[in-house]
């Protein structure tokens, strides 16, 4: 009676309560058992992990050298990265991922691959020769409480690259492969072009080309465009159009952002107004990843699991082919020249789209170095459970992913950095941005900017306040003529406008003017006014609502 009580015992399915969990939960039961099965790690992606699927959303940044991804990166965080130097030759000579971390560190690489917490432990195969050139920069900083970015080294060109690279001591690394992995894990690719030195060689070619599949996170910057004119920039624009469309080889137009990504005075102020537009756009991008994050999961999963399931077809029809047959080397070499034609073969026969498909030269050159007569033959019930997570169990996680989208859209997304001063004051569409000062300001402590306030006086007065404030419309013309960037700027207004009225009285225009000042000698902002800058009437304003 047990027996067969036990016989009629189901198993209680799992309860999921995020998306994540149950794509770690489908990935584990479905699609790693046939990965393994048909040996789909040794051709593409190695298997993935816990920490590849809970990771905070990442940005790869990729570029020539000198095109300012370094300081596109130190622009978006508003603070240098550790390790980390700017130039016009090459500084950058390591992949490095900048994390959050509660005290500034840089982590090297073989340190890196054994920590379980991390998503690169599958970056082991490349080698100590990459694993030298990878390391994790750790810092205290908002921006990196949301997401995690992906420096990468410059891409020179030629024989220039491949010394660097150490390919030619023959003990490199294989840099296109390496781009490949992040760009299959990564949320979001920032490819960067320098507006005033235009070109892809040979070996940027190759690197764009490791993107390719990837498209739909792929975001190209136009970098540096204050150092052209208009009539230059437009003849710039059309050009790097026309390059990309030959490098992806494909009909649809990329989304190309213009602007200068870095916190000094624009040189040609002609275009203000569209790299304001433009970088608010790829600012809103950037700022929605945490909300997209497990829609691009699922995705993921969902494209590498029809990956999965061309591969074990491709893999059963040539153990299938070298049954029974004597000459297994010329027979070996035969089907890897047809391997086109077994591609048209399996397309047909099973009705999967051409698009699924690897390449086919690179799965040739793969193919070379196997043994045909180890592969698996097509075993139905693994493709039974590969065939269910994409037709029902994706489905089945539908609703839980809307539910969380929706609780999501309340959520304000990436905030900190240059993300700050594109919501502040007159400097956003929006409504200024709110915030209060510390506490237990000291009146007695000295104003800085008394010993300047008769110049910025003068200034203040020729602008024409109304009743003893200018407004923000006013304020803003007069700040713009600074040149700096609209989110520097933002920061400089929510310092400013201290009593949040939306104006500026003689003292915080002085404030204003001094910030202004600091920034263009090349001095970082507070995140938040010391007591020595609150001037001394708001001081005695706070001192009176306490």
């Amino acid at each position: 009676m047990s027996r067969w009580g036990r016989k009629n015992v189901k198993k209680a399915p799992e309860v999921i309560h995020t998306v994540t969990e149950g794509l770690k939960s489908l990935y584990r039961e479905k699609l790693l058992p046939l990965e393994q099965y048909y040996g789909f790690h040794d051709f593409h992606s190695p298997s993935l992990e816990d920490a590849d699927f809970d990771n905070k959303p990442m940005v790869l940044v990729v570029g020539q050298y000198s095109t300012g991804k370094t300081t596109f990166i130190k622009y978006l965080l508003e603070q240098d990265i550790p390790g980390s130097r700017i130039g016009p030759e090459p500084t950058t000579d390591c992949f490095t991922a900048i994390m959050h971390g509660d005290v500034e560190s840089v982590i090297p690489g073989n340190a890196l691959i054994v920590d379980p917490n991390k998503p690169f432990r599958k970056l082991n195969p490349f080698g100590n020769t990459f694993l030298n050139r990878f390391q994790c920069a750790q810092m205290p900083n908002q921006v990196l409480e949301s997401i995690s970015i992906i420096d990468t080294p410059g891409i020179l060109s030629g024989a220039k690259q491949r010394v660097s690279r150490g390919e030619g001591k023959g003990k490199g690394y294989d840099f296109p492969a390496v781009l490949r992995w992040f760009a299959e894990r990564v949320d979001r690719i920032v490819l960067l072009f320098d507006a005033h030195k235009l070109e892809i060689s040979d070996e940027f070619s190759e690197a764009i080309g490791a993107l390719k599949g990837n498209e739909d996170k792929l975001r190209v910057v136009l970098n540096k465009a204050d150092m052209v004119g208009t009539q230059q920039l437009m003849r710039v624009y059309g050009a790097l159009m026309w390059s990309l469309g030959k490098v992806f080889g494909t009909p649809e137009v990329l989304r190309v952002y213009i602007g200068s990504f870095w916190a000094e005075p624009l040189l040609v102020n002609d275009n203000r107004k569209l790299f304001e537009l433009e970088e608010e756009d790829l600012f809103a991008d950037i700022q929605n990843l945490p909300r997209n994050a497990a829609i691009r999961k699922l995705n993921d999963l969902v494209k590498r699991a029809r990956l999965v399931r061309v591969h074990a077809h491709i893999i059963s029809h040539l153990k299938q082919e070298m049954r029974s047959v004597f000459r297994k080397d010329n027979k070996k070499k035969n089907l890897i020249y047809q391997l086109p034609v077994i591609f048209s073969k399996i397309q047909l026969q099973h009705n999967i789209s051409a698009g699924d498909f690897p390449d086919c030269a690179k799965m040739q050159e793969q193919l070379m170095v196997h043994d045909f007569t180890k592969f698996k033959s097509l075993k139905p019930n693994l493709m039974a459970s590969l065939d269910e997570l994409l037709s029902s169990d994706i489905a089945k996680l539908m609703p839980l992913l809307r539910q969380e989208e929706l609780e999501a859209g309340d959520q304000p997304g990436v905030q900190g950095g240059a993300f700050l001063g594109t919501r502040a004051g007159p400097f956003s569409e929006g409504d200024p941005f709110v915030e209060e000062n510390g506490e237990g300001c000291e009146e007695e402590e000295d104003w800085v900017v008394t010993k300047d306030k008769p110049k910025y006086d003068e200034i203040f007065y020729n602008l024409a306040p109304n009743e003893g404030k200018l407004s923000g419309t006013k304020a803003k013309d007069w700040m713009v003529s600074s040149r700096l960037p609209n989110s520097v700027l933002g920061r400089i207004w929510k310092l400013s406008d201290v009593d949040r009225d939306g104006m500026l009285d003689d003292e915080e225009f002085a404030l204003a003017s001094h910030l202004i000042e600091v920034k263009l000698e090349g001095h970082g902002l507070p995140p938040e006014l010391p007591n020595r800058l609150i001037p001394p009437s708001k001081r005695r304003q706070k001192g009176s609502d306490a």
